[in-house]
């Protein structure tokens, strides 16, 4: 049995295993005191610690050494000590900081929030939206790239790309033979495949789960309907891959499934990676069990339209009462 640490994040203790890091705690507490994570995903090895999105305050760092940290830390590389005190949400400190982030990772972001078929599930979207400024402070010309193909059913926005890792990262563990990762360095590194080759492999449509912020869309979904349209479903069926449960999210617009996903936890990251076959070839509602709605997280955007959130909108009936007394005094202030 492992070691157990308490630390204490906003003012909320937890018991956790030794070797946690401040992020994964901040996870077991819950609610709004998580911090945000575009780079760090539980599943894939060797992520976290490029977009510095998690940054948290540690003012005390154990038991045995109070004296606080210098500098904010990212929390999905720093691992908890006994009686370690950590501010993410109550810190001003953290929250100009992770301004600050957001308005570098938005510097060479192009405006597709109204044409991305991420939108309504982006990361970046929401990080913005929180944290973003309303105007941009950068006046020099930003990096562009044309669109490309790095597969039949995958289309690359290198634009929106934040370089997270994430689907390199996700190539690593899912085939042998990764053709895809980071091209040259510092302001012109790019995700691009080597000598122009197709990603190819049974799995490569997790590329398209993994992404935060829509650099790498489903073809097959391009510009069907916006996901706050569609309802989601989880189903599974006996797949004869191996390597796949089977177990999906069907996204449904009528009686019509329009894309299908891998299973998503509540923080945003795949459960299970499914094969191609479920992804983009079984889009009936024949091929699947179909086992209830998906849960969807109230503050989604998503929640807005699905069925198990959906409410009537209340009836407003005229106050005739109140509009007497509106035109009184209408006819006080009014001079003919």
């Amino acid at each position: 049995m492992s070691e157990k640490v308490k630390v204490t994040i906003d003012g909320i203790t937890v018991e956790v295993d030794n070797g946690t890091t401040i992020l994964n705690a901040a996870r077991q507490i819950g609610g709004d005191i998580v911090p945000p994570a575009m780079c760090y995903y539980s599943k894939l090895q060797g992520s976290g610690g490029k977009c510095r999105t998690c940054i948290v305050k540690v003012t005390k760092g154990s038991e045995k050494d109070p004296r606080p940290m210098p500098k904010l830390v990212a929390s999905c590389r720093t691992t908890v000590m006994d009686g370690m005190e950590v501010l993410n949400i109550t810190s001003p400190e953290v929250l100009e900081a992770r301004a600050g982030v957001v308005e570098i990772l938005l510097i060479n972001h192009p405006l597709d929030c109204p044409v991305c078929d991420q939108a309504g599930e982006c990361d970046l979207q929401n990080l913005g939206y929180e944290h973003g400024l309303q105007k941009t402070r950068y006046e020099f010309e930003r990096r562009t790239f044309e669109r490309i193909d790095i597969g039949d059913k995958i289309q690359l926005h290198m634009n929106r790309c934040i370089l997270c890792y994430r689907c390199v990262f996700t190539a690593d563990q899912i085939t042998n033979k990764r053709v895809h990762g980071i091209l040259n360095r510092g302001d012109h590194s790019e995700i691009s495949t080597y000598i122009q080759q197709a990603v190819d492999n049974d799995f490569s449509g997790n590329v398209i789960d993994v992404c935060p912020v829509g650099a790498l869309t489903d073809k097959t979904f391009r510009f069907k309907n916006r996901v706050w349209f569609t309802k989601p479903v989880d189903a599974h069926r006996n797949c004869d891959h191996e390597k796949c449960n089977g177990k999906v999210t069907l996204w449904y617009k009528g009686e019509d499934v329009l894309r299908v996903t891998a299973r998503k936890d509540q923080f945003g990251e795949v459960e299970e990676f499914i094969c191609n076959t479920c992804r983009f070839d079984k889009k009936a509602t024949s091929d699947w069990v179909i086992e209830h709605p998906t849960h969807i997280d109230d503050t989604s955007v998503i929640a807005s339209n699905h069925y198990e959130t959906l409410k009537p909108l209340p009836v407003i009936k005229p106050n005739a009462a109140l509009q007497a007394a509106n035109e009184i005094e209408l006819h006080k202030t009014v001079k003919y």
